[in-house]
């Protein structure tokens, strides 16, 4: 496929709702557009998921065979890389060497998985028990460990290829049929890889796609009876949607990837050069739009200053512009929403009195470019400090010792992932003990590898992507008791 073809068959999809224009962040002009799916189309997508369940034509294939399926997807997508990563530089305004590790790092999710899908297995036990009726038995009792029938699969716009096989792979691996809904902003890698699932094998019915709003199509899917779990990453204001959409449905399952606040502590001997370099990329990397971003350093006294200077220089050393543009290590934000969304905390922190060390400002050009910005004396009460605001802006507060380091960075309702950085290693475990987050870096931050899963504390989320536990979250037990 090319990406004018891509072009021309979502504007062709047929649908029943708005008609809702693609963007391109780093130009501000529509190269597309397609039309809401509405909700029937999200009607017959769990008929045809529910059908393909109940018929077993993918949950009772042999798993070897559908390990070789998830093997092919994971080939087809590697054939495909180019056009795959130039859509998602172009549709999320990312630099082309980020989107291209993007849609490797996608590849790799389907062959991380396909391993598992041979290894699904429950537990055995013999048990000698007295049962209600005072008898005593010889009992054999075992587990199985079954899919659920139809999943919901909903994901955010900032890594579109990673998202989709970060949830489709584990739900393919262990048997699921699925509706899967990108977002509205950045559907076009999807119509790619839902051709590319076609291609490897995936029988109908069983992985569905569904373009169109999160408050039509996804509500749709969360509030639909015949779903019986949904996973979904993105905001928490929506996670807390979707709980009250499954409560007033069929209470089904779910595994939410919500926001974070991530806190990034850097004590007075840490290796400055590399710490700085790292906590400044890990806080502006796809301009602050990425759930795990360090948006809050605290630096120890003695080297405050210092890490202020640090950050504020690396910020202004790095160039934005779009995916042609050369050199480009930062691109824009997604859109005019979240342009407004990231310049009104901005706004609202300077007439609190926040120093604004560098950047606060968006880009004279087109393009929905804000400067890297570094800002100090920020109250820990104020919505900077607090709120998850998805943009390139970081606070940088000082602190005295371990204790007031801890307590700082454990003051938010969010718990996705925290750093530290120092050459103490029995302070870098004590602290990694007191930080509340799912994950924690010891002098390393934005750490990942498809084999250890992922999740947050707090507000952050509930349950587990990557690894085993990623597979997890895709089964139910049974436990089965037989007398012998």
């Amino acid at each position: 496929m090319t990406v004018q073809a891509v072009l021309d068959e979502i504007r062709e999809r047929p649908g029943t709702g708005e008609v809702i224009p693609i963007i391109d962040p780093a130009t501000e002009e529509q190269i597309t557009e397609f039309t809401d799916c509405g909700t029937e189309a999200v009607n017959d997508a769990v008929a045809r998921a529910k059908e393909s369940s109940e018929s077993g034509v993918w949950k009772l294939l042999p798993p070897s065979e559908r390990a070789k399926v998830l093997w092919k997807v994971a080939d087809l997508i590697d054939e495909n890389k180019d056009i795959l990563a130039e859509l998602e530089a172009l549709n999320a305004g990312m630099p082309p060497g980020q989107a291209e590790m993007i849609v490797s790092v996608g590849s790799e999710w389907f062959r991380y998985y396909a391993g598992w899908c041979t290894k699904i297995e429950g537990i055995a036990v013999d048990v000698n028990a007295s049962g209600l009726t005072g008898i005593d038995s010889r009992l054999h009792a075992y587990t199985l460990k079954e899919p659920y029938d139809v999943v919901g699969l909903i994901f955010p716009w900032n890594g579109p290829v990673f998202n989709f096989c970060a949830k489709l792979a584990p739900s393919l691996a262990a048997g699921c049929s699925s509706v899967v809904k990108p977002a509205e902003e950045t559907p076009l890698s999807a119509i790619v890889l839902e051709r590319i699932l076609a291609e490897a094998g995936v029988p109908d019915g069983v992985a569905n796609m569904v373009i169109g709003y999160g408050h039509t199509a996804g509500a749709a899917i969360t509030a639909h009876p015949d779903v019986d779990k949904v996973a979904f990453t993105g905001s928490t204001e929506v996670g807390r949607a979707i709980v009250a959409a499954s409560g007033q449905s069929n209470l089904k399952k779910i595994t939410l990837e919500l926001g974070g606040k991530s806190p990034v502590v850097i004590f007075d001997d840490a290796n400055l050069d590399l710490a700085t370099a790292v906590a400044s990329f890990g806080t502006f990397i796809h301009s602050g739009q990425a759930c795990v971003c360090g948006s809050r350093i605290f630096a120890q006294r003695g080297v405050y200053e210092e890490v202020v200077q640090r950050v504020a220089a690396m910020g202004n050393n790095l160039k934005l512009g779009g995916p042609k543009e050369d050199g480009v290590m930062i691109g824009p934000l997604i859109s005019q929403k979240q342009l407004s969304r990231v310049l009104g905390y901005i706004d609202q922190g300077k007439s609190d009195g926040v120093e604004v060390v560098t950047g606060g400002h968006r880009l004279d050009r087109t393009g929905y470019f804000v400067h890297p910005t570094v800002l100090t004396n920020v109250s820990t009460s104020s919505r900077l400090f607090q709120e998850e605001i998805f943009g390139p802006v970081v606070t940088i507060l000082p602190f005295e010792d371990e204790d007031e380091a801890v307590a700082l960075a454990n003051d938010s309702t969010y718990g996705l992932a925290a750093t530290a950085w120092t050459t103490d290693l029995g302070r870098a475990h004590r602290i990694a003990k007191r930080l509340k987050a799912g994950t924690v870096g010891l002098n390393c931050q934005m750490q990942f590898d498809h084999s250890v899963p992922f999740g947050g504390y707090k507000q952050s989320g509930w349950g587990y992507e990557s690894g085993k536990a990623g597979l997890d979250a895709y089964l139910q037990t049974k436990i089965v008791w037989a007398q012998m």
